[in-house]
């Protein structure tokens, strides 16, 4: 309602003619009469009247309308308090919301700056994921929240666990729905964690992510020189040790591993050299495991167990996602695949075995050069006696062959009863060697008067993955054998995604040095696994 500062009230006229302006005791406010017949006396009580009627109205109008301010300044109030109270109307509609609760847990020896690089890559690619998963489940909202803290990393495991569940209880109170995303030891103690429900967090925990970490115990691989584990954890990591170098030695936490990935859901990212003698990763220019495939830290085969979703990211050493940008996207890439439900590319094992050489007995060096991969046809052993007492004896024999509808790949043929200068293979090869379905082997032997030469042999045909799988990495290690032995190299034997062959270079020095290799080929699967619709939810009220 506006208000004028001048008042203007109109009566219906009284007098025929004449006029009165009365303003004294009024101000603003204007009385008009009309007269004709009436005295001087008349027109002055007409005019006190005027006045004290004039007065009157004015105190009823202001009044009225101070009455009319204060109501719209009631109804004002009460709008705005509406408006920001916490308590919803019914018109306020639920909404859903899934939370992320994010959990970074740096390794022994480091702090959580090193998971910098990565938070940031998350942070950023997470945000598309987000919003196509609620524009496909409208009501539903997803919370992102991310802790990162400083731990001791020198100690013991079930200590390191302890401390991971009280910063938890302190940050993240009342929080569901934890992905732990742990490097190396941290990986490790964030395992044993869940496993052990230390703070009750194994109901709690949707996920672990594990990178590069120490599952197997350390106690049974060799260490260069064929030191202490221990030793070499102190002198690899860290100044100080209150317990953590025992649990990396010791501790196996492969059941835990186990546990957490048949109860909840285990992701675990592995790398390592290309051979086990490689200089990629090694620190000081020392291989810390010379027998074994590693990241410079840690044994390809001890970052993982039973039960785990496992990614294998390349050559790569220990703490490559701190600094390489590739590398961490890649990571991010693959744990938002594996929360929001899109494929994962994860190693399955796919081949395996084993082969022994041992070096002869004269001064110098032996080297062996192996195909492995290849599918078992056919093997046999022949033997052959010299009876003679003054002649040297040499025989020509074909073995092998294969089903139809296959091709060879390669052979293998070695004397199951080595005696030098007595007995030998002098010639083995293919019969057809422009027929690869033709799997006959060739092979000439001799031996000295009086003895008796035997040979192994073995045939393998190709044995490719089906069609749209392929291989995903390999692992080979000396499980056995003497000093001075080593693996070169290892390379794919072809360039086909499809064949899981490999070349094995090997060497051990005289005399008498003997190894044992186990090698294990893996191909790639793709798993679809969606966390987010594992999750809790809790309802809130918008607007």
């Amino acid at each position: 309602m506006g208000f004028e500062p001048t008042l203007r009230y109109n009566r219906r006229p009284l007098f025929e003619s004449g006029t009165i302006n009365h303003s004294d005791t009024s101000p603003g406010f204007e009385l008009y009469l009309k007269t004709s017949h009436l005295g001087k006396e008349a027109v002055l009580t007409l005019a006190k009247a005027s006045a004290t009627f004039g007065l009157r109205f004015f105190q009823k109008m202001f009044t009225s309308i101070m009455k009319r301010l204060a109501l719209l300044a009631i109804i004002g109030l009460v709008i705005q308090l509406g408006a920001y109270s916490p308590v919803q109307s019914a018109d306020e509609e639920p909404v859903q919301v899934r939370e992320l609760n994010f959990v970074f847990i740096h390794g022994a020896g480091s702090n959580v700056c090193n998971f910098q690089l990565f938070t940031d890559i998350m942070m950023e690619e997470i945000r598309p994921y987000i919003l196509e998963y609620e524009q496909a489940n409208p009501g539903i909202e997803i919370e992102v929240n991310i802790l990162a803290r400083c731990f001791p990393s020198d100690e013991d495991i079930e200590t390191w666990a302890e401390n991971i569940a009280d910063s938890i209880d302190e940050h993240f109170a009342g929080r569901d729905n934890l992905i732990l995303i742990g490097h190396s030891a941290g990986g490790k103690a964030a395992l044993y964690a869940v496993a052990h429900n230390v703070g009750g967090l194994a109901d709690r925990v949707a996920l672990v992510v594990t990178i590069n970490s120490p599952i197997r115990s350390l106690d049974g691989y060799y260490v260069t020189g064929g030191g202490s584990v221990m030793d070499y954890c102190r002198a690899r990591w860290l100044l100080s040790d209150q317990g953590v170098c025992n649990s990396i030695s010791y501790y196996d936490s492969s059941q835990d591993g186990s546990w957490v990935g048949t109860n909840s859901h285990w992701l675990a990212f592995i790398s390592a050299e290309a051979s086990p003698v490689s200089e990629q990763f090694n620190p000081g220019g020392i291989d810390g495991w010379p027998r074994d495939m590693d990241d410079s830290a840690i044994p390809i085969s001890a970052q993982y167990a039973s039960g785990a979703d496992v990614v294998y990211y390349g050559e790569h050493a220990h703490s490559d996602y701190a600094s390489d940008e590739e590398v961490a996207g890649f990571m991010v890439e693959q744990i938002l695949h594996y929360i929001f439900g899109g494929g994962v590319e994860c190693s399955v094992f796919a081949r395996g075995g084993s082969f022994e050489h041992k070096a002869n007995w004269l001064l110098g060096t032996d080297y062996w050069e192996d195909v492995v991969g290849g599918i078992l046809v056919n093997s046999g052993l022949l033997e052959h006696r010299n009876e003679s007492y003054f002649i040297w004896q040499v025989w020509e024999d074909v073995v092998g062959g294969c089903p139809p509808g296959g091709q060879r790949a390669n052979y293998i043929v070695h004397l199951a009863n080595p005696l030098l200068f007595f007995t030998s293979i002098r010639e083995s090869y293919w019969i057809s060697a422009d027929n690869p379905e033709d799997c006959r082997l060739y092979l000439r032997t001799m031996a000295a008067p009086r003895n008796e030469v035997q040979v192994e042999w073995s045939i393998y045909r190709q044995g490719l993955l089906p069609e749209g799988v392929e291989r995903n990495h390999y692992e080979v290690e000396i499980v056995a054998g003497t000093p001075l032995t080593s693996v070169q190299r290892v390379e794919w034997l072809t360039d086909n995604p499809c064949d899981l062959m490999l070349q094995i270079w090997s060497r051990a020095e005289r005399p008498l040095r003997w190894f044992k290799v186990e090698w294990r080929v893996y191909s790639t699967e793709i798993r679809q696994i969606s966390i987010i619709d594992e999750l809790a939810v809790h309802v809130v009220y918008g607007d």
